[in-house]
């Protein structure tokens, strides 16, 4: 199936794509924020940007987009149908640099969560009490 946009409409199209300061990441600090954490944002002297830092704990946050970092046996990790060896390609490149980066901060001992767009989207309030759980597990 060709695209319906010419390549420019296609590029201003993907140009506009956040990467950081997303939705799903705005509600996860703000739940953070009224819970007590303080964090640093986007840290880009560690390995992988995390999307939030938690430096009292030595912890650091990804969340993660299920599409882009292929979050195994999910419904919103499908590949497009189209220029499958492309995406297949890309997206793995993704996979292995998010494991590479979780390594690099472990041995840096950074506690490292990975909380996933679908456990937002489907039960957040869940997901955010065990993220709190999650890090208050590391004061004891």
């Amino acid at each position: 199936m060709a695209d319906c946009m010419t390549k420019e409409q296609r590029s201003r199209n993907m140009s506009h794509i956040k990467s950081k300061d997303t939705s799903i990441e705005l509600k996860v600090r703000k739940y953070l924020y009224h819970h007590g954490f303080r964090y640093r944002k986007n840290d880009k002297t560690l390995p992988g940007t995390p999307d939030i830092v938690l430096s009292k704990y030595r912890t650091v946050i990804f969340i993660n987009g299920c599409f882009w970092h292929h979050h195994f046996n999910c419904k919103y990790a499908t590949l497009p149908k189209t220029r499958q060896d492309y995406w297949l390609k890309k997206i793995n490149k993704n996979v292995e640099n998010d494991l590479k980066h979780y390594k690099e901060l472990e041995q840096m001992d950074y506690k490292v969560i990975v909380v996933w767009e679908c456990e937002l989207k489907e039960c957040f309030e869940y997901r955010m009490e065990k993220l709190v759980e999650e890090i208050t597990e590391l004061m004891i």
